[in-house]
């Protein structure tokens, strides 16, 4: 781990915070969303102000989740798991790049090094559910909620005497950040079931590029819904397919649509 490496990790997470603070607006932990879209920004490309001492690698996407979620959903399909099991509170990294690198590119170990994740496995990209996986490689890291990382970017943010409140924000409870914009439908004209799944308290994330979204409810369960082609690991949906959708597939469509979490592409609607 080198200090440009911590710097240039938080400096991106300090532009999302300032640039894209919607990416947060659904989780109670900001910093550690912040830092995870930081390292996509980063490693893709994506950052306008990246340094010149982090070098950019054509060819690199990532994709990230909760490991407990990720293995809900794939564990049958793959050996991801074998060697280190399915962690709570632990994000997995996906970071795909181009089979032409014999090994691992250093700049992806040093940039996930920084952020304080480990690796865990290394392999083709072809296997499940892989984003563009053809000619490509993939390797995994695990990186825990609650690093001490985490916990030098609202220094940064808000400097050191700022009150934080409980859930890590700035106004109170989370649900209070979970609103209609003033340039959306109005909350009160959304179709019955769709007003109950944006009411509803849950936390969505981007997990893979493709239209993947990890949805973390208030229950403590966690699904995975893909928008693109329409389906949801939720009972509701597997069982009875209601029309429109289950309240999973109407959550991550409304925040996709409030600009609170990525586009399937992995962009925000600020990217665009």
């Amino acid at each position: 781990m080198t200090d440009q490496y911590v710097t240039a990790v938080l400096d991106e997470a300090e532009r999302v915070a300032d640039q894209h603070d919607q990416v947060a607006r659904s989780t109670d932990n900001p910093a550690h969303e912040y830092l995870r879209y930081a390292i996509l920004r980063l490693l893709e490309g994506e950052s306008d102000d990246a340094p010149a001492d982090v070098p950019q690698i054509d060819g690199v996407t990532v994709g990230y989740g909760e490991d407990e979620a990720m293995f809900d959903s794939w564990s049958a399909d793959v050996e991801w798991w074998e060697t280190v099991p399915a962690q709570e509170a632990c994000t997995r990294f996906r970071v795909f790049y181009p089979d032409e690198h014999e090994t691992v590119p250093r700049v992806i170990v040093d940039v996930m090094g920084a952020l304080g994740a480990w690796r865990v496995w290394t392999g083709s990209a072809a296997a499940c559910g892989s984003y563009d996986h053809r000619e490509r490689r993939e390797i995994h890291f695990l990186w825990p909620e609650g690093h001490p990382v985490e916990e030098l970017l609202p220094d940064r943010l808000q400097g050191p005497d700022a009150a934080v409140a409980p859930d890590g924000g700035q106004t109170g409870d989370v649900r209070d950040r979970m609103v209609v914009t003033e340039h959306s439908s109005q909350q009160d004209d959304l179709e019955p079931r769709t007003r109950r799944a944006v009411d509803e308290e849950m936390a969505v994330s981007l997990l893979e590029k493709g239209g993947r979204y990890e949805i973390h409810s208030a229950s403590g369960n966690r699904y995975e819904v893909d928008v693109i082609s329409e389906s949801c690991t939720c009972p509701d949906w597997t069982q009875r397919t209601p029309d429109g959708g289950c309240k999973h597939m109407r959550r991550a469509d409304h925040e996709i649509k409030q600009g609170r979490v990525p586009r399937p592409d992995g962009r925000l609607p600020s990217d665009s």
